[in-house]
């Protein structure tokens, strides 16, 4: 039987840029651009809800730039755990995409997937990481390690993709 699924993506340009702010600054600064956003979408009944890559640094992978590490949290974490307040205050399933730091020196770009009830399901870490000009991601991200996961949430099973991995077809078959 058919049934519909009303989803929705946020990506949006930066609230702050480098240097117009702590790396802290920035990320709540696009946390808080994010928030409206998020709580329109839950208002229109979006049941699944996704966020742009990082979606609360600029994408930092241009350059090679040391200081990024220091926006790297742990996944669930205090962005995770924010987030799974709307997810719970709308019942809307959500992708949180962050730069994740497993312990120190093992970073991954990583999405968490929060359930509508706001129970953290599991992550999703980019397998496939480019190194090439304005594509620096091995000086950041480790390739993941946990495979191509689904979730099953209130609403349907999700598989998640980040970026560089839609050009590798493993994945695509694997979720199927």
């Amino acid at each position: 039987m058919p049934r519909k699924i009303k989803s929705g993506l946020i990506q949006m340009s930066l609230a702050k840029t480098e240097g117009q702010g702590t790396i802290e600054e920035i990320k709540e600064a696009m946390v808080q651009k994010h928030i409206p956003f998020i709580e329109d979408a839950g208002r229109q009944g979006v049941q699944i809800l996704c966020l742009q890559e990082i979606f609360n640094t600029p994408y930092f992978c241009p350059g090679q730039d040391a200081k990024w590490y220091a926006s790297a949290e742990s996944v669930p974490g205090p962005t995770i755990e924010r987030m799974a307040e709307y997810a719970r205050k709308y019942q809307m399933v959500m992708i949180v995409p962050v730069f994740e730091k497993e312990q120190p020196g093992v970073l991954y770009n990583t999405a968490a997937v929060i359930d509508a009830d706001g129970t953290y399901l599991g992550k999703y870490r980019k397998n496939h990481i480019p190194h090439t000009s304005g594509f620096w991601e091995k000086y950041f991200f480790k390739p993941g390690n946990l495979g191509y996961p689904v979730f099953e949430t209130r609403y349907a099973r999700v598989g998640v993709y980040i970026c560089y991995d839609r050009h590798f077809p493993d994945g695509a078959r694997i979720l199927t």
